[in-house]
């Protein structure tokens, strides 16, 4: 694989990252627009309140005795502790309302806390940073290897200061919860079906960044989804990786990009519920959180004869109707690939172009942010310098992306 493309899809994962933070779970985007005159442009602090935020009162439950009998550490929320609903702390902040896409409880505006506050402009967010946790321990150990890895996990996630960000996804959350009750690290992680959440685009982002380590695309995929399962047991998260792992690989070959975009489109099928009738489904039971699982499985996983064809979608829709109407902008792999695609395909993978679409495109647009960066970098030759360098932590990240490069090209 060539050595520039492979630094300068890590280079697009953490631009991008960056780039959508102050405007991650936007879903209306009117208040992209509102909040930042002409959209997001640049690199942003996360602003507050965030409109929609309903991070406030996300829970986390260990285990604290068991925990301790192990001598296992438990706390990964830290000083973020005030956010969350935990059996360690009483959250002072009132959730008065039923409000945004999903109509789940959320705080007044004024303590409608953004998911990222704090972070300032350039700054990555903990799907970010977890990527550079993968790559300093393959840095470490001359490859990888399943269990340095998951040591690193736990130390950064449980060392205070290390991570800012106070949004912690809810497979994190999850797997401390199994990790806290005596369950082995390696089978910590939580099913899609019985957190519907599992199944979303954060499963995707370190086992594509591990699919680089192999040269062969056959073995790449085995590698990924192998990783996946260390954090996310889910079907749409693994039949995601079986379309981006080759995509990907195919790209860093130098082989031109909209026509292999267009080979791997259809690939991916369109679900019977999708868009504005799925964002309306979650709308009539107050959140996804009300829906009983087995109709949440059946909502995810049912697929309709329709495949992704990304002229029909240009020919047919305009930009907004295919954000929000035809797909939602959410968290879910089977309406984030075709959102992805088509933002790269519109965008003729422009690589500014292409990661300035995916931020002011809102909802999940930093995980999705993340594997479009990724696939945008992989068919670039150049990434624009002041975007590389406007990272706060370009010099560590420019360090660990060569280190990484080094390491995976001398097998």
């Amino acid at each position: 694989m060539n050595e520039t493309r492979i630094k300068n899809a890590l280079w697009g994962a953490f631009i991008s990252d960056a780039m959508s933070m102050p405007v991650h779970w936007y879903y209306q985007r009117k208040y992209i627009r509102e909040g930042f005159e002409g959209g997001i442009q640049g690199y942003e602090d996360a602003p507050h309140p965030h409109p929609e935020s309903f991070m406030v009162g996300m829970t986390y439950h260990p285990n604290i005795a068991k925990a301790k009998e192990l001598g296992r550490p438990f706390d990964i929320v830290h000083k973020n502790i005030r956010f969350y609903d935990t059996n360690f702390n009483d959250l002072d902040i009132k959730l008065s309302v039923h409000a945004g896409e999903h109509k789940n409880a959320m705080p007044d505006k004024n303590e409608r806390y953004h998911y990222h506050h704090g972070l300032k402009a350039g700054e990555n967010t903990l799907g970010a940073n977890l990527i550079r946790v993968l790559m300093r321990s393959v840095i470490k150990e001359g490859k990888y290897k399943q269990e340095v890895f998951i040591e690193d996990f736990i130390s950064y996630l449980t060392t205070p200061g290390l991570n800012k960000d106070p949004y912690t996804e809810v497979y994190i959350r999850a797997w401390f919860e199994n990790y806290s009750n005596g369950v082995p690290p390696h089978a910590c992680a939580q099913e899609q079906r019985n957190v519907w959440s599992i199944a979303s685009n954060g499963g995707i982002i370190r086992p594509l960044v591990l699919a680089l380590t192999s040269k062969s695309t056959f073995q790449a995929l085995g590698v990924a989804l192998q990783h996946q399962q260390i954090t996310h047991r889910s079907d749409n998260v693994s039949s995601a990786l079986c379309v981006l792992v080759p995509l990907l690989h195919t790209l860093l070959e130098k082989e031109e990009p909209i026509s292999t975009l267009k080979e791997f489109a259809p690939k991916v099928q369109r679900t019977q519920i999708s868009g504005s009738e799925l964002s309306k489904t979650y709308a009539e039971h107050n959140g996804p959180g009300n829906i009983p699982k087995d109709e949440m499985w059946k909502i995810h996983t049912e697929f309709s004869e329709l495949h992704v064809d990304l002229d029909d979608l240009m020919k047919n829709y305009e930009e907004d109707e295919i954000l929000g109407s035809v797909f939602t902008t959410g968290c879910y792999p089977e309406q984030s690939l075709p959102v992805l695609m088509y933002l790269l395909y519109k965008n003729k993978f422009d690589f500014k172009a292409s990661v300035l679409a995916n931020a002011n495109a809102g909802g999940d647009c930093v995980h999705r942010g993340i594997i479009l960066g990724l696939l945008a970098g992989a068919a670039s030759d150049e990434i624009p310098s002041e975007l590389k360098m406007g990272l706060t932590e370009y010099d560590s990240i420019s360090k660990e992306i060569d280190d990484f490069t080094r390491v995976i090209q001398s097998h």
